[in-house]
């Protein structure tokens, strides 16, 4: 047996183990379960709280969504129902019941013989009877006239409907689509739409290594040396030695034994979360975290909890609760919140991991290159150790100017990684000039560390500007995401487009990106940015502001 085929073998075996015991299940305790009543009589008084309603106001038929259920609360609520029952739930059975009446009647249901799930519908093999012959589905499925058209025609899907409707709100206010705007020249701190030159925050080029002729040339030369692609997975034949030249340099940088490098920054998240840990672990991730992480905590299987943004008090209570229910336990935050721009208390977090014997996961993708004298991240801007943070995830598309994800931590999780993470497995190699340019980025930011330094001023220039104008720049602090808060969606993309049409390029941020009244624009500063630019643009965005309220009051 190869030594893949073993790792393969013996991640199976724990994926399919139910042994894991704990101090609740081997109590020989009778707990009558609480009744169908009982449990939608929680959940009414559990929802009216999230959603700050009435009990009254509650329909037990109505579809949890159409009150404005978001994704984080759906996963605190599953989170919760399992405190509540003492049993482990799906992290999705808020979706998969989408009613109080639905949910409690399930909840309530003797499971003994369970229904099969979505997965085994959809299997083919599940079709199949004992002597694998094809079942008698004619009672199962009905025929083709009776399925409603939006079930397979894409075009009358309901989710793709109401893109549509969202674009028909935004050209009723004469914007024409603000998506998807052709931008010609290289990132910087302008940019080129149409014949118009822009100011732009848009992008986050944080420390300009884009167009740098250092990083340009390294790539340029991958090329030369090795093509556009290493065409085949690292673990056969795509293995080229700037990959391990690259991965070396991120370790040095941030500290660690090791790293691996992916093709994708959210598919980093995604792989490395749904791939260590799964049924009987449990996931607590900050309210706020990308959706890379919810993502890959949903895929994994454990039990989720999303805990109030920074809050490491509550995680802390949280632990304490629940902790000796499960095996493994993953905490995930960030190093900078790209939608709020703020920076958690990392020392406070290390505490609480260590406490209760868990992991901790920081998410860098908008903190390394940025923060701390040098540019190594959070774990440099609080002089922690490194070895105190099991997995220090990263994007290459930012300060590092290529794309791709890394996960750095110790040699043992990173050869783990290299031989079981299906994300790296099953992917090709990240291409050479993608290699070459963060490999180079990080060697010039080591050697011109004032590129962060002039990042910080400005950043910190911009916020103290808006500041004076009244602007409401929401948590951000030390950091160069600032957020413009409007409130109003379609608000936000009318100043957005003014602020356009003169000579500004900034984003705007609506629902479900960010909560429903929390619409904004958000300004990435770059270290490229001048004073001049800075102090120009706050003056405008004030004054567009002022006449937007203004039109609107």
């Amino acid at each position: 047996m190869t030594l893949l085929n073993q790792v393969w073998n013996e991640k199976e075996n724990q994926q399919q183990s139910d042994t894991w015991t704990n101090a609740e299940s081997s109590a020989n305790v009778f707990q009558p379960s609480p009744s169908e009543a009982e449990i939608a009589s929680w959940l009414v008084a559990r929802l009216a709280e999230l959603l700050e309603l009435d009990p009254d106001e509650i329909n037990l038929q109505q579809d949890l969504t159409d009150y404005g259920l978001s994704s984080v609360d759906a996963v605190n609520l599953s989170g919760d129902l399992e405190n509540f029952l003492g049993r482990r739930l799906s992290p999705t059975i808020v979706w998969e019941y989408p009613t109080v009446e639905e949910l409690s009647q399930y909840l309530a249901s003797d499971n003994s013989e369970e229904e099969p799930s979505t997965k085994e519908l959809l299997n083919p093999s599940s079709l199949l009877d004992g002597n694998h012959q094809q079942l008698d589905t004619t009672d199962t499925f009905s025929t083709h006239s009776e399925i409603p058209e939006e079930y397979y025609r894409f075009e009358l899907y309901p989710e793709y409907r109401q893109i549509q409707q969202q674009q028909e709100e935004i050209q009723s206010l004469g914007l024409g689509n603000p998506f998807f705007t052709p931008q010609e020249g290289i990132v910087n701190n302008t940019t080129r739409v149409g014949r118009r030159e822009l100011i732009d925050y848009a992008n986050y080029n944080y420390v300009g290594m884009c167009g740098d002729p250092k990083v340009s040339q390294a790539a340029k030369e991958a090329i030369d040396r090795y093509g556009t692609s290493v065409c085949a997975s690292r673990l056969l034949s795509g293995e080229r030695p700037i990959h391990r030249e690259l991965e070396r340099e991120i370790a040095d940088f941030i500290g660690t034994e090791d790293s691996i490098v992916y093709v994708g920054g959210h598919a980093t998240n995604v792989t490395t979360i749904s791939h260590l840990f799964g049924r009987n672990d449990l996931i607590l991730h900050d309210a706020l975290s990308h959706n890379s992480v919810v993502q890959g905590s949903l895929f994994s299987g454990a039990s989720l909890i999303a805990f109030p943004h920074n809050d490491w008090q509550t995680l802390d209570r949280l632990l304490q609760e629940r902790r000796h229910r499960y095996r493994r336990v993953l905490i995930a935050i960030e190093g900078v919140y790209s939608a709020d721009g703020d920076i958690p208390d990392l020392p406070k977090f290390i505490e609480v991991k260590k406490r209760y014997q868990a992991w901790l996961t920081i998410d860098e993708a908008h903190s390394i290159g940025v923060l701390g004298a040098s540019g190594r991240g959070i774990g440099e801007l609080y002089d922690v150790d490194r070895a105190d943070v099991e997995l220090w995830m990263g994007t290459l598309s930012k300060s590092f100017a290529s794309c791709g994800g890394y996960i750095a931590g110790s040699k043992a999780l990173v050869e783990y990684l290299k031989y079981t993470s299906p994300g790296f497995l099953f992917s090709v190699g990240i291409s050479p000039p993608n290699a070459a340019a963060p490999l180079a980025a990080i060697r010039v930011l080591k050697a011109e560390p004032e590129r962060v330094k002039l990042l910080q001023e400005r950043s910190q220039l911009f916020l103290e500007l808006a500041t004076k104008h009244n602007l409401n720049t929401g948590m951000s602090k030390g950091s160069p995401v600032i957020p413009i808060i409007v409130g109003d969606s379609l608000k936000s993309i009318q100043l957005s487009q003014n602020l356009f049409h003169r000579g500004i390029n900034v984003p705007f941020m609506i629902y479900p990106s960010v909560p429903q009244n929390a619409a904004r624009l958000r300004f990435f500063i770059n270290c490229t940015h001048t004073e001049e630019q800075i102090r120009s643009t706050v003056d405008i965005l004030a004054d567009e502001y002022k006449k937007l309220s203004e039109r609107t009051d």
